[in-house]
């Protein structure tokens, strides 16, 4: 199996002139890689228009079924089609998959009372390890498909977090490593971008307000592709695809001194 990296890049940038074009330019050499994608601005936008309620629990969408209904158009539509042009346009053969598609996501209800949002129980790496064996470069839009107990296929897909999704397919792909592209520079506590983070101290800096929504979830979603199988997790802005040392490395233990 080639020794692939999975980049998830966050939907707030996919709007901002120029940048996934100089993200794509990017990725192109550390290729092969899985891309997620997310489009938070992008549904928030359609779902403002269409006058339906926005509101975030510690980052992650409630999502009623009008709202999973609008997800569905914009990831699967609009913003995959953006994300897989971009890709080609730089040189990668990148091929746009939602995870309804081939059975690629299986996924269950997520706790929290989150409403139509649903939680990676498995993934299909077979599907993916045949397109990177291929030389193709999947893009993923994070949806999945609602179990039968939940409508099953008469049933709009499952609104998936996309840091989630990174993660789950990170873990099952045992990635050489998983990128969190936005346009931070790493996880900053005190003002200072740090250099790496331990999985043990994620709680806390959750609980003490340090790390909040976003980033909370970026950083919950690191610790579960690291238990998963993951072999490494980064946390940056788009310098990470150039230097090694870049954004902030989360790591499973803190080394212990000599």
């Amino acid at each position: 199996m080639l020794s692939a990296k999975v980049a998830k890049l966050g939907g707030n940038e996919l709007d901002r002139e120029g940048w996934l074009d100089e993200c794509a330019r990017a990725l192109k050499r550390v290729e092969p890689l899985v891309v997620v994608h997310g489009g938070g601005r992008a549904i928030t936008a359609l779902s403002e228009r269409l006058r339906l309620p926005v509101e975030k629990r510690d980052g992650l969408r409630v999502t009623t079924p009008e709202i999973a209904a609008v997800v569905e158009m914009v990831l699967a539509g609009p913003i995959n089609r953006q994300v897989v042009a971009a890709l080609r346009a730089a040189g990668l053969d990148a091929i746009g998959l939602a995870g309804v598609d081939g059975g690629l996501f299986t996924a269950q209800r997520a706790p929290g009372n989150l409403g139509h949002v649903g939680a990676i129980t498995a993934v299909r790496t077979a599907l993916l390890e045949s397109l990177l064996l291929a030389g193709l470069t999947p893009v993923l839009a994070p949806l999945a498909p609602a179990p039968a107990a939940e409508g099953g296929a008469h049933s709009v897909p499952f609104n998936v977090n996309a840091d989630h999704a990174a993660a789950a397919v990170a873990a099952t792909l045992r990635a050489a490593e998983l990128l969190f592209i936005s346009d931070v520079p790493g996880v900053t506590v005190g003002g200072v971008a740090q250099r790496e983070i331990a999985v043990t101290e994620i709680e806390g800096l959750i609980t003490s307000g340090v790390a909040r929504d976003g980033m909370a979830a970026k950083l919950r979603s690191a610790a579960a592709a690291l238990r998963g199988g993951a072999r490494a997790v980064r946390i940056g802005d788009l310098s990470m695809l150039e230097h090694s040392a870049a954004g902030t490395r989360i790591i499973a233990a803190v080394a212990e001194p000599a």
